[in-house]
């Protein structure tokens, strides 16, 4: 399948030779011409060495994925050659490192190929080798005839922290590499070419990840304590909050494990703040037992599980749906728990600081699920409307209120489930919190009072109605009626968006909630449905799977993926044409 819509450039070679710098430099370059960008790099689990590649699909229009079509390709090895060549498209180009490889006639046959000596070049302009992959965004610059102010531009601020010494070299090797492709490739015939938006139609774009977002929005919802292990694709969310903790007045910290991450973050919701843990599959199954003390004495936690392909430590800096089963079902005994699914970095935001609300206001356990393909993937975004976040504490009664209590019951039964609460320290606020089963007033029961069991357990799930009330609505992109539904959650949002562009008679219901499901609720949105098709990034259909578990929906056919890479729009667009 051919797309002239959208240009996809792709580098590769071995780690350290610079490729995520070289894409990053040409995303923002491209977001900085007005034009929209979605980027994704892959790389192994290693120390060092090892295919790293990086991919930009850019467009006029507004792009939600990576497409597999590639158009430029960098091969700076003959290893990085052999595994993207398959996806360039006839009319594409290839550049490559001549003095590391030469391409075999097998593969030169009916492709443009262009020779660029990186090391001789950086040699015969005076530079270091580390700068050879801004060589390389020089030259892809001359063949798609992009404004090169613009790029002198991001480039200097790119290393503007490491010096004016470093910048001028690096100017230096983009101009080399932009005069090198003038006058050594046929510039003229590449039949891509990036001209800027006019700047009085120009967007105002900024390059965010999920992760980003999320951390953006936890600040903006008032998220006060954060306490993460690191483990990729989850490790940038510490990151950056710690590199804002003292201006945005946040605690954060770095316990000795996952373990200890999610009861220090216990301990900070019991104590009032607002707080969140965040780690990848491997990290939140050391964390379950914790998850069932935050259901008995109904503490609200926000929980990032960004999620890679597993079991075990499978491919861990690839990307998978893998764990939507695991965390809807996760820790021993009955109760509710809510999974945000966010499909981008505009949904991370606005569905971060929700799960917050949604957190204290249930008193329950609250996911944010993503994935390794949104939690580290670049898009150009215009904006995030910060007026769109509220604040809602529940039931978080203050001084005043809890003064006029004749008695409190931390644990009253109440038609909706939630019960009243308090935070250490709250005059007339006393209650006894702790693992086992218990009265009203938090006593433990052990096993002499059945009937209180029974309230109790009844209580906790008559929270139900009101969450389901309180999540967000599934979205259908698309036209109204469709021969084919696709139904998906998270990730796959972004390539079945690019996907439907080319699918007039198909459309897409978006569940940003994949848990719990409501069998009336969920009829209502297949109402009319003719063909419904799940699509997933794993390999059992794990949505489908606890839709029909929930409420009885059985899909009529399910799409999925599971070798470690997210989905293409062009994989999409051809499955769903064997539908139709």
């Amino acid at each position: 399948m051919k797309t002239d819509r959208v240009l996809t450039w792709k580098i590769g070679g071995l780690a350290g030779g610079g490729q995520k710098a070289a894409g990053l430099i040409f995303t923002k370059a491209c977001a900085r011409a007005g034009l929209f960008t979605f980027d994704s790099s892959e790389y192994p689990s290693l120390i060092r060495g090892g295919l790293v590649t990086y991919r930009v699909s850019v467009s006029s229009d507004p792009v939600n994925a990576i497409y597999k079509d590639t158009q430029l390709l960098i091969a700076l090895t003959a290893e990085a050659l052999d595994y993207c060549l398959p996806d360039v498209t006839a009319d594409g180009v290839v550049l490559y490192d001549s003095d590391k490889f030469k391409p075999t006639p097998a593969q030169i046959k009916g492709r443009k190929f262009y020779a660029l000596p990186l090391e001789a070049l950086a040699k015969s302009a005076g530079i270091k080798s580390i700068a050879a992959n801004v060589i390389i965004t020089g030259a892809c610059a001359a063949l798609l005839d992009f404004d090169f102010k613009i790029l002198t531009t991001v480039v200097t601020e790119s290393f503007a922290e490491k010096g004016k010494e470093v910048v001028a070299m690096n100017l230096k090797a983009l101009q080399f590499g932009f005069d090198y492709a003038q006058n050594n490739f046929q510039v003229k015939d590449f039949g891509y070419k990036l001209k800027p938006i006019e700047d009085h139609k120009k967007p105002n774009f900024f390059i965010v990840t999920a992760n980003d977002t999320l951390a953006l929005a936890a600040v903006a919802a008032g998220c006060n304590y954060l306490v993460s292990y690191p483990m990729t694709p989850a490790s940038s969310i510490l990151h950056s909050l710690a590199d804002w903790a003292e201006e945005v007045g946040m605690i954060v910290k770095q316990p000795e494990d996952e373990i200890g991450a999610i009861h220090m973050a216990l301990g900070g919701s019991f104590a009032g703040a607002r707080a969140m843990t965040a780690t990848s599959g491997g990290g939140f199954a050391l964390m379950v037992e914790a998850l069932t003390l935050a259901a008995m004495t109904e503490t609200p936690l926000v929980i990032v599980e960004s999620q890679r392909p597993a079991p075990a430590t499978g491919l861990p800096t690839w990307t998978e749906q893998g764990d939507l089963s695991f965390v809807a079902h996760a820790g021993h005994g009955d109760f509710l728990r809510i999974v945000l699914a966010p499909g981008d970095p505009e949904e991370s935001f606005y569905l971060t600081a929700q799960a917050f609300n949604l957190a204290e206001k249930w008193q329950v356990p609250v996911f944010i699920l993503l994935d390794k393909y949104i939690s580290e993937a670049h898009k150009s975004i215009i904006d995030l409307d910060e007026s769109k976040i509220t604040v809602d504490r529940g039931k978080m009664l203050t001084n005043q209120q809890l003064a006029k209590l004749s008695k409190f019951l931390r644990y009253q039964l109440t038609k909706d489930g939630v019960s009243p609460r308090s935070v250490p320290g709250q005059p007339n606020g006393l209650h006894i919190a702790n693992s086992d089963e218990h009265d009203e007033y938090g006593f433990t029961i052990e096993g002499f009072n059945p009937q209180m069991r029974n309230l109790m357990m009844e209580k906790r799930a008559a929270k139900f109605d009101g969450i389901i009330e309180d999540l967000p609505e599934p979205e259908l992109i698309g036209p109204a009626q469709a021969k084919i539904t696709l139904i998906g959650w998270g990730s796959v949002k972004g390539p079945i968006v690019e996907a439907l562009k080319q699918l007039p008679d198909v459309n897409y219901l978006h569940v940003m909630a994949p848990w719990p499901l409501s069998e009336s609720f969920m009829r209502a949105k297949i109402k009319g449905v003719k063909k419904l098709i799940a699509i997933e990034n794993n390999q059992s259909g794990q949505f489908a799977n606890l839709l029909r578990e929930a409420t009885g929906i059985e899909v009529d056919e399910r799409l999925t993926k599971y070798d470690g890479a997210q989905f293409f729009p062009e994989e999409i667009i051809d499955n769903v044409n064997k539908f139709l």
